[in-house]
């Protein structure tokens, strides 16, 4: 699927390009938003790959977290809240009922862990995945690995990360706190499971496309894939939201079309997202 991905990658840039030959429109203005590092990389693509076509837009992205991002829109300190769940999971009804709703695509989440761990490890059933991280299941032995003690690699309450692996993975059983790190930061995350033997934790497939230095573990025998995420038979996706407060303005609109464009789809994927429109299963 990696190699796909980078296949697609090629047409995406192509489709791009096409795009900005026959665009036209001036446009001029700022955009800054926040919120999920599951939906950073895209988002920062689209920034790029949108700049190219009109350069007089200046754009600030950063993460922080889906509460972040939704709180920054809902108080109005950034035009857009980038979001793993929806907004009345982490706001008031009143200040979620605010905001508009933007769903650019979809996101897969893939449980990984240290090299070592992997060499054994490959698969877990949903009732394991859930002992480990309740912390019932504490050392890999118990489930076919080294003698190791399991380290747990967290993230905090404001995650929606944490809230899209807790319904899907852990079928709503809460996630144990008190890891040996607790981080928002994806590319931390990674880093960190890679260092610590017996170290395991999630992260959006996208941060998995051009790294080796962790391995990945299927569900009941299902890998974390686009295509498995598309046919729906891997269950830990959800669908990545742009929020806006109210309608969005001109400049911001053409930043939410051109990403929900035809012409940027392939790129979507390329990126290691899955595309809506594309999806065999919905929620």
């Amino acid at each position: 699927m990696i190699k796909k991905a980078l296949a697609l990658g090629l047409a995406g840039v192509m489709a791009v390009g096409m795009t900005a030959s026959v665009s036209a429109e001036e446009l001029s203005g700022s955009i800054t938003g926040s919120g999920s590092s599951a939906l950073l990389p895209l988002a920062q693509n689209v920034a790029d790959a949108f700049k190219e076509l009109h350069p007089d837009v200046s754009i600030t992205l950063n993460g922080g977290g889906s509460g972040t991002g939704l709180k920054q829109v809902s108080d109005g300190s950034v035009d857009i809240g980038n979001s793993d769940v929806e907004a009345e999971t982490k706001l008031e009804a009143d200040a979620a009922a605010e905001l508009v709703d933007h769903k650019v695509c979809v996101v897969t989440m893939a449980t990984i862990v240290n090299k070592e761990v992997g060499e054994s490890v490959t698969s877990l059933t949903k009732d394991q995945l859930i002992d480990i991280f309740t912390g019932e299941i504490t050392n890999w032995s118990e489930v076919g690995g080294p003698d190791e003690e399991i380290i747990l690699i967290s993230r905090p309450q404001t995650s929606g990360t944490r809230a899209l692996f807790k319904e899907y993975a852990l079928d709503g059983n809460e996630e144990l706190s008190g890891g040996s790190l607790e981080t928002d930061d994806s590319g931390t995350l990674l880093q960190s499971v890679a260092d610590n033997e017996g170290a395991i934790g999630y992260v959006a497939l996208p941060y998995l496309l051009e790294n080796d230095t962790v391995s990945t573990v299927a569900i009941d025998g299902v890998e974390p894939t686009m295509e498995n995420t598309y046919n729906g038979t891997y269950p830990v996706w959800g669908y990545e939201h742009m929020y806006t407060k109210g309608e969005p303005n001109e400049v911001v609109q053409a930043f939410l079309d051109f990403m929900m464009s035809e012409e940027y789809g392939e790129q979507i994927e390329a990126q290691g997202y899955c595309m809506t429109s594309k999806m065999e299963v919905e929620r």
